[in-house]
């Protein structure tokens, strides 16, 4: 029976010296291969995706291929040297290109992920930084929002939070609280705190909660999401059914792009607006216009200044959008960094 559990072990080797043969016909023996598809295969990946991978670094001219494996600086130097070849054979648009592409995206995410950063979390609210965006929540119910002001030893000063009407003579001190933030880079998390002291009428008013060193890791992030600074258009759906990325030539209700991922976005707007509804969201991340389908997943408003972000989950993306949204999530022509030299947005809180 040895031979059963030795059967694995051989067919890969069979199948590395028959990529090499392949690589030797087509003058491609340039570079110790099997080193590379031994390193592929110790780092957790499947045959047919090494063979991917060994196709792109051919493609973008790697002068060290096994590098891509432990760098992601130079996974998306690969990634980029396969869009610029696209681009100059003029096959953005095709749709073996794309499917291509979704392939080293999905490889870009998986290397992404085992990062410690999002491996490893936090434990305790003494690890937060300042300007943690937070969603506060009354046993009696009402959602709030603030952000953190500064992390101290024995409390956290937070900005006073935003949201319904409460009571008059309502104060926050002693009050039990629940506490929600979405931590950049990371997760969910969640915990129970307790207001030790609230100051309405401070210059700029504050409160004092307890720390916690029982957060709880809720939610893993699923795909990377940016902030961006950009305008955008809106348009009604009548239906989910009617999604679609066509270009709008008339102009649409104007928004502003917070952040966006490949799994949706989140938009400032003036007013309010209801959960669960379908809208159509247009928008420049380079110079070709983009257009992303979804619903309204959730809200939050800011009563004092009657502006919303609307937090939109977006349907299944076409191939040739999720890969122009993914070049931009991961930065591959440094578009990004023109965002941040234009200054923070007069919508931004």
């Amino acid at each position: 029976m040895i031979w059963l559990w030795l059967f694995p072990t051989v067919v890969f080797i069979l199948l590395i010296l028959g990529a090499a043969a392949f690589l030797h016909s087509k003058g491609g023996l340039g570079f110790p291969w099997i080193q590379f598809y031994t390193k592929g295969k110790e780092s957790g990946f499947q045959f047919a995706e090494i063979h991917t991978l060994r196709r792109a670094v051919v493609e973008a001219a790697l002068e060290n291929p096994v590098s891509i494996f432990s760098s992601v600086k130079q996974l998306d130097k690969t990634i980029r040297g396969v869009i610029i070849h696209a681009r100059a054979a003029l096959k953005m648009d095709d749709p073996g290109t794309n499917k291509f592409l979704v392939q080293l995206f999905d490889f870009r995410k998986r290397v992404e992920f085992n990062l410690p950063k999002y491996r490893l979390g936090i434990k305790s609210t003494r690890d937060l930084m300042a300007t943690q965006r937070l969603r506060l929540t009354l046993p009696n119910g009402g959602s709030f929002v603030a952000s953190l002001v500064e992390n101290l030893r024995k409390y956290l000063a937070i900005s006073y939070p935003v949201g319904p009407a409460l009571p008059p003579g309502f104060t926050w001190k002693n009050q039990k609280i629940n506490v929600y933030f979405w931590r950049a880079e990371d997760a969910g998390y969640y915990f129970e705190s307790r207001v030790i002291d609230d100051f309405l009428d401070r210059k700029f008013p504050i409160i004092y909660i307890t720390h916690s060193d029982n957060l709880i890791r809720s939610q893993k992030r699923r795909s990377i999401r940016v902030e961006t600074n950009l305008p955008c258009s809106i348009y009604n759906l009548s239906t989910i059914q009617n999604a679609n990325e066509t270009v709008e030539k008339i102009a649409g209700y104007r928004a502003r792009l917070v952040d966006v991922s490949e799994d949706g976005c989140a938009l400032l707007v003036g007013g309010k607006a209801k959960v669960g509804l379908p809208i159509k969201v247009q928008f420049k991340l380079s110079e070709d216009p983009l257009v992303m389908s979804g619903i309204i997943k959730g809200i939050t408003f800011d009563e004092k200044k009657n502006r919303s972000i609307l937090h939109i989950q977006a349907v299944p993306l076409s191939p040739r959008l999720k890969n122009a949204i993914l070049t931009y999530v991961y930065n591959i022509f440094d578009e990004r960094a023109e965002v941040s030299k234009r200054g923070p947005s007069t919508f931004t809180s």
